[in-house]
């Protein structure tokens, strides 16, 4: 089946690796058969800043309020022509992939004004007016699958579960479940490829046959088992019950686990020890 993927990328150097799982990226879903967007944000001269110039017909011309001004704006088709345009992508894509390199611990700055300028209200959030109700699982982009690509200097230990960087996929929470399941996307399993200042020519080369093989399932892989808000696990919309993950907190607590799994008893655990 044909779909439409939308490439979303951050790397202003054509010969990075970045750009690299970019041209891979095209070749292999047009391979599939699927119709591929580009937003080349370098390369569009992407404006990053969320400011007064993106509301010229204001609603309120004393004060600045971004939560009213981009409501407005979305409301009554005045937003930026750029703005308007990637929301068009968005809502044209089955799928959305999002390549960058880490850079400070997240993606690059230009790629961040990215979501805080197409995300308006009523778009990536306030979904039909209904303020907090429809996030996390729910939202006018709920059934587009998402998937990070990065690249990073530190070498994978330094991203692992006790490395000292922190485990990648806590450092980029803020993007997987806050830009991308809030307004209801599936997203994928981050991917990642680490040390890449030391990586040689062949080593690049069977990353980025790892990447096609990956793009081969886009549509088959499960998603991170975000816990979705309007799911029965958050009963006021807002915290977990108590008797969900009763015994974690923090990042871990709001993603499910795996169907199937079910923990091993107190005194099995106990016997190993």
């Amino acid at each position: 089946m044909s779909r439409t993927v939308l490439l979303v990328y951050a790397q202003p150097e054509p010969t990075s690796l970045t750009r690299g799982l970019v041209d891979a990226a095209i070749d292999a879903l047009t391979l599939q058969g699927h119709a591929v967007l580009q937003s080349d944000l370098y390369g569009m001269r992407w404006k990053a800043v969320l400011d007064a110039d993106d509301f010229p017909d204001r609603a309120d011309a004393k004060r600045l309020s971004f939560i009213a001004e981009s409501g407005h704006a979305y409301a009554n088709g005045s937003q930026p022509p750029d703005v308007a345009e990637e929301q068009r992508k968005l809502l044209a894509a089955d799928a959305v992939i999002f390549l960058f390199p880490l850079w400070w611990y997240g993606m690059p700055a230009i790629l961040k004004g990215w979501f805080e300028r197409v995300f308006a209200y009523g778009f990536g959030y306030g979904y039909r007016g209904e303020g907090n109700r429809l996030r996390y699982g729910d939202g006018l982009l709920k059934g587009k699958r998402a998937l990070l690509a990065t690249t990073t200097g530190g070498g994978e230990l330094d991203f692992g579960p006790r490395g000292i960087n922190g485990p990648l996929k806590e450092l980029l929470f803020p993007v997987t479940h806050g830009c991308l399941f809030y307004p209801g996307m599936d997203v994928l399993p981050t991917h990642a490829i680490y040390g890449v200042n030391r990586l040689g020519g062949e080593e690049i080369e069977r990353q980025l046959d790892i990447w096609r093989q990956r793009l081969a399932g886009l549509f088959d892989e499960a998603p991170i088992p975000f816990r979705r808000q309007n799911g029965g696990d958050y009963p006021d919309g807002h915290q977990l019950a108590e008797h969900v993950a009763p015994d974690a907190e923090g990042i871990s607590a709001h993603v499910a686990p795996p169907l199937g799994y079910a923990p091993r008893p107190l005194a099995e655990e106990t016997a190993e020890q």
